[in-house]
């Protein structure tokens, strides 16, 4: 990668795209996160490149330093993960400049040439990108990325990331990998059976409502990272939440009053807590020597990874600590956890800016 005086970071997911600006003494200058459902069709990734030029008229120019990682080659508007990494490198190096360097986990950085036979580096690394950059920083840690859709759980052990799982597969085998996130999870995807007023009821399985309706009435989502519409399309109020919650057990919101949803969205969030509890469990069991690691939490839902650090007795360590930014507001905060791959992925190639990248 060649020397620039700012690095572009960018995490393609398939749901969300998002960019850090990182200077070249390492302090974040800018980021932001853009709603873009990859399913529907590759116009949604050119609006969102449109929108990063408006803001950044700087990432568009010949000279400008971008670093990638990716999730969104696995959506369905693809054949296979293949056919995704490489429409994705083609699409993103034909408007950020053949320059851009995609980030291959293990096997370093790639030039958009040689991503056709390194696509299975560079599809879904972006947790491997948080990871490095983590155990750059602590030594002996589980890292716990909490999002809008999936939880990345990754052991970093004496300074080096030590995941079982190097894809997708092996990591959703092993429990590092799972999908539940505190916006887009359909709640039928939390528990097939809830308790409702001292009984276990049965759940609809159908996409009534999801985990953004628990957090609102929680209190726990902030409404800046619930950038999708509701499952019903309906307003997203506490209000509107308790008649999708309700719907879940063939009720409706005027059977029960707000305190006594309130408190059925907590026991959605004990069933989910539950869930992700079992699964650090899994991975830690696989590595004994973080059997009293600290938590760093990352993500819009690092929120739950500080309250099971506290149920442990754990330490918990925010990923924002771990950056280098002006100011402490909860906006710039938020959206470092947020857009965490993002930054890491600008932090790391910082690293290698003097070095030639892969080529085909």
């Amino acid at each position: 990668m060649k020397t620039a005086s700012v690095v572009f970071g960018w995490d393609v997911g398939g749901a969300h795209v998002k960019v850090s600006v990182v200077a070249a003494s390492g302090q974040l200058l800018d980021i932001a996160q853009w709603a873009c459902p990859l399913w529907q069709g590759l116009g949604h990734l050119e609006q969102v490149l449109d929108s990063v030029f408006e803001r950044w008229p700087g990432a568009r120019e010949a000279g400008a330093c971008h670093a990638v990682t990716m999730t969104g080659e696995m959506v369905d508007l693809f054949a296979d993960r293949a056919e995704g990494v490489s429409v994705l490198v083609d699409t993103l190096a034909r408007r950020l400049g053949l320059d851009t360097r995609f980030f291959a986990g293990a096997a370093g950085w790639l030039a958009p040439g040689a991503c056709a036979d390194g696509w299975r580096d560079v599809a879904s690394a972006n947790w491997r990108a948080t990871a490095q950059w983590v155990a750059s920083r602590v030594s002996d840690a589980l890292l716990v990325d909490i999002g809008s859709t999936t939880t990345d759980i990754v052991p970093i052990v004496a300074g080096r990331v030590a995941a079982r799982g190097s894809n997708d597969a092996s990591r959703l085998a092993n429990g590092e990998l799972l999908y539940q996130g505190v916006v887009r999870t359909p709640l039928c995807g939390v528990s097939h059976r809830i308790v409702f007023r001292d009984a276990r009821v049965n759940v609809m399985n159908e996409w009534f409502a999801t985990t953004a309706d628990i957090y609102r009435l929680t209190g726990e989502l902030w409404p800046a990272h619930d950038q999708y519409p509701s499952a019903d399309n309906r307003p997203k109020t506490e209000a509107a939440s308790r008649a999708r919650m309700a719907r879940m057990i063939g009720l409706d919101a005027r059977d029960a009053g707000d305190n006594e949803w309130r408190e059925f969205a907590q026991t959605w969030r004990n069933e989910q807590m539950q869930i992700l509890a079992e699964n650090l469990a899994r991975v830690t069991d696989a590595h004994p020597a973080l059997e009293h690691a600290p938590l760093v939490g990352a993500g819009c839902g690092r929120f739950l990874a500080n309250a099971m650090a506290r149920r442990q007795g754990r330490d918990f360590i925010d990923f924002t600590s771990l950056v280098d930014a002006p100011g402490t507001s909860r906006d710039v905060l938020e959206w470092i956890a947020t857009c965490a791959p993002g930054v890491a992925v600008a932090l790391l190639s910082l690293e290698v800016l003097h070095e030639p990248a892969a080529a085909a």
